[in-house]
């Protein structure tokens, strides 16, 4: 008997490997987008073929879909993704997706927009060429209310659970990603690359963003590396490289009447070399809106060479003269920064300028190294208005807070 049973149950596991085995795989199925029309070359618009590649994979009603862009020189126009989708979607790409070198034939604020889509994966090996460098010298909107508008290189607008991964964006006309009302979005292994001076090329810009996962990723250009905007929550950032650029900034704040809250940002393990800021909270002296800044951790940051590493500017004015009409009204509190090391250009290494309305609250230092070496000679120093807070550790320059 117990023969028997061993045979048997050999037998039942054998068939049950077996049957797991013939299981079909659900793979995606794949879209090229060669063989559904566009062209290779870097010179017939794909736009319209990309649409509606788009629309098929997009409408599939089982099992997922994967747009694959192969090697080779795509030029599209501007073009837009909306869902929403029945099943996953990814847009592979391996090639190169090119923008048209003149900004006004793109027709929208944005040359490849997604919008009303979860599940999105954005993956490959690929490069977004946005051939910003004709557009450059146009920016000059600080000085031109009817200065051209420039299309940002890629947009998500209510896209939920999704992910972008490995791919490179090139020499954006305005910012290279942009971010808005966008939920649970995972970052990783991306390279971002423009001159330093070339305007309003922000790498990765957000507003009104819940849970944002960036790690693994460099950015290069001629502003904010990753500027944090009205209502963005929870997000985290690491392994990140900066430079150059603007630093990472949160704000501009406090000049719309309907901004919202930022809460729950860490930065951790990060570079920032050559920029003009590093750590970076900036928000209009005369604001239209109260709101709350809070719950911030920076740890285990380094700075080389950078200008201001750590500023808090409470009386933003990118360019003067500005119309005085108050302090901000824009609190920000509960601010950690632990282990900031390495070098500043400029003698003021540590920049706290608050509200005197709304002074910050609780800021806490912990083991700041910041030396200066620079034009002008003597050690770094430190520069707080209207800030409460503490200080622990080895402190350079030493601390000023109260």
């Amino acid at each position: 008997m117990t023969c028997i049973a061993s045979v048997f149950k050999a037998s039942c596991l054998f068939v049950l490997l077996v049957a797991v085995a013939c299981r079909p795989i659900n793979r995606p199925k794949v879209f090229n987008v060669q063989r559904y029309g566009a062209k290779a070359g870097g010179k017939i618009d794909n736009a319209k073929a990309f649409t509606n590649i788009w629309k098929s994979a997009c409408a599939r009603k089982s099992g997922n879909s994967k747009i694959y862009v192969p090697k080779g020189t795509f030029y599209l126009g501007g073009v837009e993704f909306v869902g929403p989708c029945t099943n996953q979607i990814e847009l592979a790409i391996d090639g190169t997706l090119l923008a048209p070198a003149n900004p006004r034939d793109i027709k929208n604020d944005t040359w490849i927009n997604f919008r009303y889509i979860n599940n999105l994966i954005i993956s490959g090996a690929g490069t977004l060429d946005g051939q910003g460098k004709e557009s450059w010298p146009l920016n000059d909107c600080h000085k031109n209310p009817n200065c051209p508008k420039l299309a940002m290189t890629m947009g998500f607008a209510f896209v939920n659970n999704s992910r972008i991964n490995g791919i490179t964006s090139l020499n954006s006309k305005m910012g290279h990603f942009n971010f808005f009302s966008v939920h649970h979005f995972n970052i990783t292994d991306v390279t971002i690359t423009a001159p330093g001076d070339s305007p309003n090329t922000d790498g990765l810009k957000f507003g009104f963003c819940s849970n944002i996962h960036i790690s693994n990723t460099h950015i290069g250009t001629g502003d904010d590396c990753i500027a944090i905007l009205s209502g963005t929550t929870n997000m985290d950032i690491s392994n990140v490289k900066c430079g150059p650029g603007h630093g990472i900034s949160v704000g501009s704040l406090g000049k719309n009447k309907d901004e919202k809250d930022v809460n729950g940002l860490t930065v951790r393990d990060t570079v920032f070399n050559g920029t003009s800021d590093g750590i970076r909270i900036k928000t209009w002296e005369s604001s239209a809106s109260k709101i709350l800044v809070s719950n911030f951790v920076y740890e285990n940051i380094q700075m080389i060479n950078v200008g201001n590493p750590i500023i808090i500017d409470q009386k933003y004015c990118p360019h003067p003269p500005c119309e005085k009409k108050g302090e901000s009204h824009v609190q920000i509190q509960d601010l950690k920064l632990k282990n900031i090391y390495g070098i500043s250009t400029n003698k003021v290494a540590v920049n706290l300028q608050c509200s005197k309305s709304f002074p910050c609250k609780n800021v806490e230092l912990y083991d700041i190294n910041l030396e200066h070496k620079g034009v002008t000679g003597g050690p770094s120093t430190a520069v707080c208005e209207n800030v409460d807070g503490s200080a622990r550790g080895k402190m350079v320059p030493q601390h000023c807070l109260n």
